[in-house]
């Protein structure tokens, strides 16, 4: 047997293609989607993947606002570029890129981005919206993932996952998603301090791979026909890792790979809550 990609990067496609469609009539309403972002420091993987997410928003229509600062910037240069952000109206939505360099305070940072503006979806607030059920912008890599099982008819409702990571933008927030009533799936959020790992992902019905530990998952760590979703980026001599040891799509009956599984939904999300912060 051979599992069944879950192709994140056919659906983002599709997504963006839908959001251009809505982002043209939004602006038949005089209404202009835009999406900012913060940029501190030179690192090279960084300056990437935000080209990347500009790159996105000039594909279906979206402004965007970039704001780089060099790596000496002061904490207060990056409330201050903040401070614009939240004040600009042609950004409807806006994201910090982490890590920021030491000698910034990043929850403090964080905190000060206008909750309404949260593109990423991970202001103290929002989080506490999703805890209590109310409607805000939902985490990028989370919804991501919900989107993908659900579009390759993955069953969720009544489904046991089980999450390897409990970090704040995967693991905790998509546990919240994942019990929402209209999810309904059952989760154990596992971690460094779980005993018996593997009992826990053997019983599952969907296993999600947050750690960062290349090849981690192995085919014995699963049951026959499991949805696999692989989240964890390693980098190692051979190049980048998954969390999922190839050898799992022998067992597993899908398979969220890395690269293009979850990442293209993380940034095709991005883009969804920008546009919805303006409908």
């Amino acid at each position: 047997m051979s599992a069944t990609i879950l192709d994140g990067k056919a659906l983002a496609r599709k997504i963006r293609d839908e959001l251009a469609i809505e982002v043209s009539h939004l602006k038949t309403l005089g209404k202009h989607p835009g999406l900012g972002t913060v940029l501190v420091g030179d690192d090279p993987g960084s300056h990437s993947y935000v080209a990347g997410k500009h790159r996105d928003c000039r594909e279906v229509g979206i402004q965007s606002i970039r704001v780089d600062l060099p790596a000496t910037a002061s904490e207060q240069d990056v409330l201050a570029a903040i401070n614009d952000l939240n004040n600009a109206a042609e950004c409807t939505g806006y994201i910090v890129q982490l890590p920021l360099p030491r000698g910034i305070n990043s929850q403090r940072v964080l905190e000060s981005i206008d909750p309404n503006k949260d593109a990423d979806g991970l202001h103290p607030l929002n989080l506490g919206r999703l805890v209590s059920g109310e409607d805000g912008p939902l985490p990028c890599t989370p919804r991501g993932i919900v989107e993908l099982l659900r579009h390759y008819a993955v069953d969720i409702d009544g489904a046991e996952v089980t999450v390897i990571g409990r970090g704040l933008t995967v693991g905790r927030p998509l546990g919240l998603l994942l019990t929402r009533k209209s999810e309904n799936a059952t989760v154990t959020l596992t971690h460094t301090g779980t005993k018996d790992l593997v009992r826990h992902t053997r019983d599952a019905d969907i296993v999600v791979a947050a750690i960062g530990k290349a090849h981690f998952l192995t085919p014995d760590m699963i049951k026959p026909g499991a949805a696999i979703v692989d989240v964890g980026i390693s980098r190692t001599n051979a190049g980048l890792r998954g969390d999922v040891h190839p050898g799992v799509m022998e067992v597993a009956g899908f398979v969220a790979p890395m690269p293009g599984g979850v990442g293209p939904m993380t940034r095709a999300m991005l883009l969804k809550n920008v546009v919805e912060t303006c409908r």
